[in-house]
């Protein structure tokens, strides 16, 4: 059975930064696609960014390109998201997630499991 276990979230001022990590246990990591997703109050789930298993391709937002970085550690079963010149609009609860497709994907349909999720406020 996957488990995701994200940590990381918290209060930032606009223009700071946070680094939010998920850790994967109970399959191989390194076989997994993993994403990260968010959402915000009153609003749908959102892609944030994902980075593919294989060859470690990259997909973002268009909202997060260029401020926000996805990057895995296969030794230490661990996704992390490295977010930057955050913004109020960022404020959300963040989600990890993981399929076994090769693709990173921004369609949430196709992820498979998924953390239980930290809160991230960007305070203006």
């Amino acid at each position: 059975q996957v488990q995701l276990v994200n940590s990381g979230g918290g209060l930032v001022q606009a223009g700071g930064s946070l680094t939010l990590s998920c850790v994967l246990s109970g399959r191989t990591f390194s076989t997994y696609t993993m994403g990260w997703f968010r959402q915000a109050p009153g609003k749908e789930r959102e892609f944030v960014a994902a980075i593919a298993w294989r060859d470690s391709n990259t997909n973002y937002a268009d909202s997060v390109k260029g401020r926000f970085t996805i990057s895995r550690d296969n030794a230490k079963n661990t996704v992390y998201l490295l977010m930057n010149s955050l913004k109020p609009e960022d404020t959300a609860i963040y989600y990890c997630t993981a399929r076994r497709g090769a693709v990173a994907t921004a369609n949430r349909d196709e992820y498979t499991y998924w953390g239980q999720g930290t809160q991230v406020t960007v305070s203006s």
